[in-house]
């Protein structure tokens, strides 16, 4: 089905993707779990939890593999590729849509700077649904960003890690320049998005709001989060 695994499409901290094609020529990815993440019980809630999901804009879960230390997520293959794609490169039309595929299982899971401090140490709180609060204040400021949360290519060191960078600008109460932000209205809902995000990626867990909360701030007025 994944051609011997040949055609790898990229990497993440739980395994490698590949293309395959189902014997009916249906393009598929398969997500190849690492075996040091391969827990059968993590690997059966991962599935349950998935297979529940449902939503426009997420690829669903075709099946499953789960065969001695095998594991293996099949997901349907997306040739436009990542969304990240458009939020993070100017160029992205440009790419070889090939070599990507709409996937989320590479992220933000899997990947260091969504996932809350508490999930590495427990100094900072037990693991709740306030560190899905963490990711999601994370993704909305990397999104009106448009940029990812670390920038190791970064020329200054302020500038690599964009929390910090965002934070500084707001204490020193500077423009934050962001590209495709021309007028007022827009400055307005970057400044009421960051300050909703800062909000959700606070170390402490118990300091973070609820998502009812985090909604109400996105919706309502500005004034409020000053």
């Amino acid at each position: 089905m994944a051609n011997s695994f040949k055609e790898k499409l990229g990497e993440g901290g739980f395994g490698s993707v590949y293309k395959g094609k189902l014997q009916d020529g249906f393009l598929v990815v398969v997500k190849l779990l690492n075996e040091s993440k391969a827990n059968g019980e993590e690997f059966i809630n991962e599935v349950a939890t998935i297979s529940r999901t449902s939503h426009v804009n997420i690829v669903s879960l075709l099946g499953f593999c789960f065969e001695g230390a095998k594991r293996a997520l099949i997901y349907k293959f997306m040739p436009n590729g990542s969304p990240e794609k458009f939020v993070f490169d100017e160029n992205a039309t440009e790419n070889d849509p090939r070599q990507e595929s709409l996937i989320s299982m590479l992220g933000p899971r899997g990947t260091v700077g969504y996932i809350a401090p508490e999930v590495f140490s427990r100094n900072f709180g037990p693991v709740s649904y306030k560190s899905d609060v963490y990711s999601y204040g994370m993704m909305i400021l990397e999104i009106v960003g448009g940029r990812k949360n670390v920038n190791v290519k970064a020329n200054n060191t302020s500038e690599k890690y964009f929390p910090h960078w965002v934070y500084n600008r707001l204490e020193l109460e500077e423009e934050f320049s962001l590209k495709r932000v021309t007028d007022d209205e827009d400055r307005v809902k970057v400044r009421k998005m960051v300050l909703v995000s800062l909000w959700c990626i606070q170390n402490d867990p118990s300091s973070r709001p609820e998502m009812s909360k985090v909604i109400e701030m996105l919706e309502g007025s500005i004034d409020s989060l000053q």
